[in-house]
């Protein structure tokens, strides 16, 4: 397939375009420069300019695009991670009403779903409450105008990617590689997790499944955050027992705190209903594969 990728020197969209391309896709980047090759698309969100034309040929497009969460979240920058996340959306699902293109595989979250402790969500439950709520809300409302087109529509409601490298798990693993790591706020909360390799196996596999709409990435084994955290430092022979208060947490990390410290148990179930199947299903195979010596680039073959 000729797949078009935003987002895609980020920590998602850089281990897809990575993967995509080892499995023999062709794979072009939207990229807020002029281009310097003749594997890049020039667009300006900003501006609202997104050629049609530019997406001739295309089979599908992949949109990852968004500022990061884990910085303070001053009153700024709350309004850049909604404005970065909506705005490139928004452009492209417009522009794909008119264009080549039908199918769009869009990025989302789990925090859709805000703290819902241990209720069981399906792709069908409500949203939540709380800043990250609404912004994933309105982030999957602006992909409307392709729906609304015939576009097949996929919103990817990922959970925690775990990687050895990079994301939030890249700075904890380090931690708790010289025993220094530990729960994060009480650790009760329960993440919905998958590892890198599976997230991106799980954007191939939805670029030609018979499914549109919110599909949750995790993998089918959701822990609390203590267990997640103590399944890797087990496989590190580290211990774990140290821990980060809250209140210190948003003295770093401002409200992006409180996504860290909440649960949602989100299971795969469309995914797996798809014929998804998982490399690393289980919590002690991702604790496994995060701690292996060795490359762990989601590009390569899933060990």
């Amino acid at each position: 397939m000729h797949v078009v990728v935003a987002g895609s020197h980020g920590f998602l969209g850089g281990a897809l375009v990575r993967y995509l391309r080892a499995h023999g896709h062709r794979v072009t980047r939207l990229v807020r420069r002029p281009v310097v090759s003749p594997a890049e698309i020039s667009w300006d969100p900003d501006a609202g300019r997104l050629d049609p034309a530019d997406l001739a040929g295309v089979d599908a497009v992949v949109n990852l695009g968004g500022v990061t969460l884990g910085r303070p979240w001053t009153p700024a920058y709350r309004r850049r991670i909604l404005a970065s996340r909506t705005g490139p959306t928004g452009l492209l699902a417009r522009t794909l009403a008119d264009a080549e293109p039908r199918v769009l595989v869009q990025a989302s979250a789990v925090g859709y779903y805000g703290d819902r402790g241990t209720e069981v969500l399906t792709e069908e439950s409500g949203p939540g409450e709380g800043f990250l709520a609404d912004v994933v809300r309105a982030w999957e409302d602006a992909t409307r105008p392709a729906e609304d087109a015939g576009v097949r529509v996929v919103r990817l409601r990922s959970g925690i990617v775990m990687a050895p490298h990079g994301g939030a798990f890249g700075r904890l693993l380090p931690l708790l590689r010289l025993g220094l790591g530990g729960t994060l706020g009480d650790g009760r909360n329960t993440w919905s997790w998958i590892t890198l390799v599976d997230h991106v196996r799980a954007v191939e596999h939805l670029l030609t499944a018979d499914v549109a709409g919110p599909v949750n990435v995790t993998a089918p084994e959701p822990a609390t955050q203590r267990e997640v955290i103590a399944a890797v430092a087990r496989r590190l022979h580290r211990p774990a027992v140290l821990r980060v208060p809250r209140w210190a947490l948003r003295a770093v990390l401002g409200g992006f705190a409180d996504d860290v410290c909440s649960s949602q148990v989100a299971p795969p179930r469309l995914l797996l209903g798809s014929g998804f199947a998982f490399a690393h299903p289980t919590l002690d195979d991702a604790a496994a594969w995060l701690t292996r010596r060795g490359p762990a680039r989601a590009g390569a073959r899933p060990h």
